[in-house]
């Protein structure tokens, strides 16, 4: 049966992957985009793709945006948060606005976006939130503070979500994918000025990397779409989906080291309940 997806950021990444192979599906999509080309560019996919011209930091704009999308293509079936980008800075360079902008798009705007459509999903008993995370929202690199925080922000919002609304009728997955070849790494990502020469080799050698292999990542994004399209229809979707061999490499790794850890201290832990 055909669904209605609403997509965030399809002009390009996972969410134009996403959107391509749902509509190629047969699936209906509205899509968000920031201007009129990228609008003209998204309709021209077909007569089942819709562009909204909406900036998810605009919280305020959200809820009205939902409505309109509902009255004219019918209630929204899949809500998929994609729009984010990638801050890459170390933590005492990067200015707290810097901060502020990380988290009004990778979080807060993913939010307002869940509660506009929330209230017909919960009527409607119905409903599946794939918030598209990381497996930076997991595990971590040096140099991406700010952007694993609002990671694992989102990572955190969607488990609990999940539990709130499941016996709602409504399903939450965190997508979790590693280095795949988007733009994240190129012109999605924003990179603080380097000021403090004590973090010179830290931060230097994984910039240079990181720029090098832009557009040469593992993972390709069409394969992740279809992943993404099957847990999005499935009758019994994963609260997490790991995507692509290095997020699962790189997460099974943490998830050692984090038991490894706990097990070292855990006599420390266990002292401090009450006697």
């Amino acid at each position: 049966m055909a669904k209605t997806f609403l997509i965030t950021g399809v002009s390009s990444g996972f969410g134009r992957a996403l959107a391509e192979a749902a509509l190629s599906d047969g699936h209906a999509v509205a899509g968000t985009v920031r201007n009129d080309a990228d609008k003209q560019g998204f309709q021209a996919l077909g007569r089942g793709a819709h562009a909204v011209l909406l900036d998810v930091t605009d919280t305020e704009a959200i809820a009205p945006a939902v409505a309109d999308i509902e009255s004219r293509l019918g209630v929204i079936d899949v809500l998929v948060n994609n729009a984010g980008y990638g801050h890459e800075g170390i933590l005492e360079e990067s200015s707290m606005d810097d901060l502020r902008r990380q988290f009004e798009v990778n979080v807060f705007g993913a939010v307002a976006m869940i509660q506009a459509v929330l209230p017909s999903m919960r009527k409607r008993r119905a409903g599946h939130i794939l918030n598209i995370t990381s497996m930076g929202g997991i595990m971590t690199l040096p140099g991406l503070s700010y952007y694993h925080g609002s990671k694992f922000a989102l990572e955190g919002i969607s488990e609990s979500l999940g539990k709130e609304v499941k016996e709602l009728g409504i399903k939450v997955t965190a997508v979790e994918p590693g280095s795949f070849r988007t733009d994240w790494a190129g012109r999605s990502m924003v990179r603080a000025a380097r000021s403090i020469g004590d973090y010179d080799a830290i931060i230097d050698p994984i910039r240079k990397r990181r720029m090098e292999l832009s557009g040469k990542q593992v993972g390709d994004p069409r394969k992740a779409a279809l992943a993404m399209l099957k847990v999005a229809l499935s009758a019994d979707p994963p609260a997490h989906l790991l995507l692509g061999s290095d997020a699962v490499r790189l997460v099974d790794e943490k998830m050692k080291s984090l038991q490894a850890e706990l097990d070292a201290w855990k006599g420390v832990s266990l002292s401090t309940d009450v006697a």
